[in-house]
């Protein structure tokens, strides 16, 4: 049992820090897209333990093993479009949400932005190789 809850807190570490990188990566991006030489990349506290949450990934990976790259990609991208709804809806209620899609035409309640999903599929199958162990990974073994 302490091992489950060590390995948990370890993946919950690795997928908030990862989370932050990529997030910050993103923001930059759009920086760089309206020719911003700057290139501030944000986030925001709120958002680690936010992203530490694809440490949940873990076992519904496993048990997506067999399953085809396009499954897994749309499993994880549904099931991280749907903690951003309710994270951003319970951070909305007290007017803490980090994030504002308004302005997007595809937005849902300003809380989630569908043309994110090719993102969040990428973003979810990442997950799924930072909390993979080498082994279930089944990568080619290199001649000594």
């Amino acid at each position: 049992m302490r091992k489950a809850i060590m390995t948990f807190l370890k993946n919950f570490l690795k997928c908030g820090f990862a989370g932050w990188c990529l997030e910050i990566l993103f923001t930059a991006g759009g920086a760089l897209r309206r020719r911003d030489m700057t290139l501030r990349g944000n986030t925001s506290l709120w958002m680690f333990p936010i992203y530490g949450c694809a440490a949940m990934l873990a076992p519904i990976g496993r048990l997506m093993d067999k399953k085809p790259v396009w499954f897994r990609g749309l499993t994880y991208m549904s099931l991280i479009f749907s903690v951003e709804y309710l994270t951003g809806k319970l951070l909305s209620r007290r007017c803490a949400c980090p994030w504002d899609y308004s302005k997007s035409r595809w937005n849902v309640d300003q809380i989630i932005r569908l043309d994110y999903a090719p993102c969040w599929f990428l973003a979810g199958l990442l997950f799924e190789r930072l909390l993979s162990s080498p082994a279930v990974r089944k990568e080619p073994q290199q001649p000594l």
